[in-house]
Formats: C-alpha cells, structure tokens, sequence
C-alpha cells in the first residue's frame, strides 16, 4: 500500500514538473533568447533535481529516484515549450 502511495506522489511530481515547466517557457519565456538555447532544459532540469533533492531526503515515500524523474521532467518540459514557441513564431 505505502508503494503504491509512493509511486502515486512520484507520477504527480513527474507530469506537474512537466507541464509547468512547458507552460512558463511557452508562456512568460516567449521572448527570452537564453530560453531557447540548447543548454536551457539541461540547465532547468539540474536546477530542479538540485532543488528537489533536499526536500524527497526528508519525506519517507519517496526517495532520490523521485527527484532524478523530476529534474528530467522539467528539462522535458522546456524543451517541449521551446518546441511550442518554434512552431508559433513566423519564420525568419
């Protein structure tokens, strides 16, 4: 039962992590050119694992795996939002 919790609570963090992540780089981050450099995702992702990492050490479900997918989530998620801003913008 409490595995089940855990991967419940891992599966949430996971899909908010990346539409989040998708949606502020879609949305605020529009005009940034920094946000679409090809460093952006790796960058977010280790900043999200790094930030996520103290906080998974003190909850006793989840653990460093969860903290991994999340970071991998997010650098998912810019980079799907950078894929949406590519699409929107003319050419040019």
């Amino acid at each position: 039962m409490l595995g089940l919790l855990a991967l419940a609570l891992s599966t949430a963090a996971v899909v908010i992590g990346f539409t989040q992540a998708k949606d502020f780089v879609a949305r605020r981050l529009r005009y940034v050119d920094a946000a679409r450099s090809p460093l952006a995702p790796i960058v977010a992702g280790v900043g999200a694992a790094l930030i996520a990492a103290p906080i998974v050490w003190m909850l006793p479900l989840v653990g460093m795996g969860t903290a991994i997918a999340f970071g991998l989530s997010v650098a998912l998620g810019v980079a799907a939002g950078n894929k949406e801003i590519r699409r929107s913008l003319p050419p040019g």
